[in-house]
């Protein structure tokens, strides 16, 4: 049986770097190995990826955001090619339309190959922030950067959207419907369950027996921590008895803990910890509306917790008003306060989310989600298994 090759395009592979990574990974290692062979081409990652080759090409580091690289692929052309070349791909699988994305479409249409990309990253909504302190060139940045994406992503045959609300905000920009499918993220429910709930653990962190309120993300401003800052600090001036537990680390921590001086800053948790956080927290709180989906917040429903979360971004389309979760105003704090006081309040009304959102995530399988994403490279890929 002839094995279908998949040359495979993205900026970082290490995998719990963040939820664009984790996702990939969560293909990675379910990948049927009697059906399909990969190669692996990055900015960062290791040399071998589950015994599959990686390439790794020169790379430099975001001025905006020291964490994330960007990959040089033309500083590497001549050798790329031949690694290409010699693989000899049947489709191409791109992961963000950077240079490398646009290196592996180029060399995709030369080749007359098929791609399939999945919308990662919400780009668009990061400019408010990285354009904050020249706010006169946030909407001729939009324009510019819409134009590039409709551009790239109508020259992909599949483009992998994570929810309804990010395939119309796609379909605004101008990107053809019909190469669009939804394909949400799945979620591990046995690691992430109402079942890891620990209470010593959080009153470890809190030392008292006040409600607590649990944040977890990457600690940087386009996550809207300006919010989180101000729900913070209403709790503070009103003396809301609130326990603030922030999980997770980037360039925005050291400044969140000088403004948020009560508030307990926990670092990167692995997983273990963080799913014992989850279960044994009161509330999920979560502002960022940059979000293509929500990894965080599919995990706090699966894990039990309660969640009021920013209505915006794909985090949105996991929460239905007053069912399972409350949205907030983005930017209205009050909002944010009034909701988590409603539900501290109603013991009855968080076990139903609490519930509800659980059921949710369980419909949420990664490997029926990967099986399909495996079925549509096959087809993609016009290879006759026999």
């Amino acid at each position: 049986m002839k094995k279908i090759k998949v040359a495979f395009f993205a900026e970082i592979l290490i995998e719990d770097f963040d939820g664009a990574s984790r996702t990939m990974f969560q293909i990675i290692k379910r990948i049927p190995r009697e059906e399909f062979e990969f190669l692996f081409i990055c900015g960062i990652g290791p040399a071998k990826i589950f015994d599959f080759d990686c390439v790794t090409v020169p790379s430099v580091s975001l001025p905006f955001n020291k964490n994330y690289t960007m990959a040089l692929p033309y500083l590497a052309e001549t050798e790329l090619k031949r690694k290409l070349d010699n693989f000899c791909p049947d489709i191409v699988h791109i992961a963000t339309p950077a240079f490398l994305g646009h290196f592996g479409l180029q060399y995709a249409k030369n080749q007359n190959l098929p791609v399939l990309t999945i919308y990662h990253t919400h780009f668009i909504a990061y400019l408010d922030y990285y354009l904050s302190k020249a706010p006169f060139l946030i909407d001729i940045a939009k324009a510019k950067l819409c134009l590039a994406q409709k551009s790239f992503y109508n020259q992909c045959d599949v483009i992998y959207v994570p929810s309804e609300s990010i395939e119309e905000e796609m379909y605004q920009m101008g990107i053809e419907p019909a190469r669009m499918k939804i394909w949400k993220r799945g979620i591990d429910t046995s690691l992430f369950s109402p079942d890891k709930k620990t209470t010593g653990f959080a009153r470890s962190l809190t030392q008292n027996d006040h409600p607590i309120i649990l944040f977890a993300s990457r600690l940087v401003w386009e996550k809207n921590l300006e919010t989180l800052i101000r729900i913070y600090d209403y709790c503070q001036e009103n003396e809301i008895p609130y326990n603030f537990i922030i999980a997770g680390d980037g360039t925005a921590k050291i400044d969140c803990q000088r403004r948020m001086q009560n508030a307990i800053f926990t670092g990167t948790l692995d997983h273990l910890q963080l799913s014992q956080l989850y279960a044994s927290s009161d509330i999920f709180l979560f502002t960022s509306i940059s979000e293509t989906y929500g990894n965080v917040v599919l995990e706090a429903m699966a894990s039990g917790l309660p969640c009021v979360i920013a209505d915006g971004g794909g985090s949105a389309d996991l929460v239905t008003q007053g069912v399972n979760g409350f949205k907030c105003h983005p930017e209205n704090e009050g909002d944010y306060v009034e909701k988590m006081q409603i539900l501290i309040n109603d013991p009855m009304l968080r076990q139903q989310f609490s519930k509800r959102g659980r059921n949710y995530s369980l419909c949420l399988d990664w490997n029926r989600l990967t099986n399909l994403y495996f079925t549509e490279i096959h087809n993609l890929s016009g290879v006759l298994n026999v």
